[in-house]
């Protein structure tokens, strides 16, 4: 296939390089992350239950299914959870019947991940001055968001801002756009809620390589993320602020947002994203896009880097969406990066699937879990997805 060439946009005569875009002074606070937690459908499956199963999905009677067995095997995921028990895709029948259940179980996926976050850090719904959600694998007007504020009783002057169209890189620029309004709200607490029930948007029918490697690579799961601006490290919030009163936060111990840039890549729009038709999302793949990643993201993740006086090597947190083996060697390649560096986005993928802007949410909540990172840890968080795009979060423990 032809790769799409890329024409970059030179700086302009008035910004050169050398002075644009300075980071923050070293005083600046930026924002914590206080806490992350996902849910996971309890319909959980190996691989190799799936495979059958997928292929009457999509497949017509005795066709080959040697393709289909190859997708699988090589996908490196061992297990996913689905929105509903496999069994019942068939009987699915239109995208009308999907997007129902993509906002019946997204609902309770979304509340469970929203209040375990919240608990997490130690506020309550009442303290959420801004509610950030991101999905790309279903629909609804009122938004998500809207339903779940009022039902875990989010305060009526909430924030809210709904992303669609973003795909797997919002997980990190759904982080960024809430470090955006905490630089500039510092007391002030966001949310970001992420659901994709990937597995509902399967084409029933279509045996096409890219409804097949979708088929294999992507599971269903929600995530919640609760960042706090730089003036609330250690705040008790019953002092009649914006916040319900909900007493003595949780002690600040995850990481600072400290910058975060993106970056679109012209010429590459039809490599990744949605068809959209009829029988609802229609999955866009395109064999070209870990050739995009090499040529171009290590440049662009060094040349950002640098303007915080950093290199490759100085990175100790990998947490990279892990978008299959492909997108993962290819990652590791360009950046030339240890064997281990990406091991947490492997571990991801290998148990849960690829589970679109959820994932990196995902990896990020392993690292809480496990042993803490040192005091001083550099993190980048990135992403990549339709547009064709890629979103750097840099982070420090």
């Amino acid at each position: 296939m032809r790769v799409p060439v890329l024409v970059e946009h030179a700086p302009s005569p008035s910004a050169p390089a050398s002075v644009a875009r300075r980071p923050p002074p070293p005083s600046a606070a930026g924002p914590r992350i206080a806490a992350v937690r996902c849910a996971l459908p309890p319909h959980r499956y190996a691989q190799h239950e799936l495979t059958g199963p997928i292929g009457d999905l999509c497949l017509s009677p005795g066709a080959d299914r040697a393709l289909l067995h190859r997708v699988h095997a090589s996908a490196g995921v061992r297990t996913r959870h689905l929105a509903l028990p496999i069994e019942r895709y068939a009987r699915l029948g239109d995208f009308g019947r999907s997007n129902g259940a993509w906002l019946e179980t997204g609902l309770e996926l979304g509340e469970e991940a929203l209040s375990g976050a919240l608990r997490e850090a130690g506020l309550t719904p009442a303290d959420v001055d801004l509610l950030v959600f991101a999905s790309i694998t279903g629909v609804s007007a009122p938004s998500l968001d809207a339903r779940l504020a009022g039902r875990m009783g989010l305060r009526p002057d909430v924030k809210r801002l709904p992303l669609f169209g973003l795909g797997c890189v919002a997980g990190a620029a759904g982080l960024a756009r809430v470090h955006d309004h905490l630089r500039g709200h510092p007391e002030d607490t966001a949310v970001l809620l992420t659901v994709e029930l990937c597995s509902l948007t399967l084409q029933r029918g279509d045996a096409s390589r890219a409804n097949l490697v979708a088929g294999a690579l992507f599971g269903d799961g929600a995530a919640a993320l609760v960042a706090r601006g730089g003036n609330t490290d250690g705040v008790n919030t019953d002092d009649g602020g914006s916040g319900s009163g909900s007493g003595t936060v949780a002690s600040a111990s995850g990481p600072r947002v400290v910058a975060t840039r993106s970056h679109l890549y012209p010429g590459t729009e039809g490599l990744l994203g949605w068809e959209i038709g009829a029988a609802g999302f229609r999955v866009v793949i395109d064999a070209g896009v870990p050739d995009i990643v090499r040529g171009h993201l290590g440049r662009h993740l060094r040349a950002f880097l640098a303007e915080h006086e950093l290199t490759v090597d100085d990175i100790g947190i990998w947490i990279c969406h892990p978008g299959g083996p492909r997108i993962l060697s290819a990652v590791s390649e360009t950046l030339g990066l240890s064997e281990d560096a990406l091991d947490r986005s492997r571990r991801s993928l290998a148990a849960v699937g690829n589970m679109s802007s959820v994932s990196v949410l995902h990896i990020l909540e392993d690292v809480r879990v496990r042993r803490a990172p040192e005091t001083g840890t550099w993190g980048l968080l990135l992403a990549m997805g339709p547009g064709f795009c890629s979103e750097l979060v840099l982070l420090r423990w």
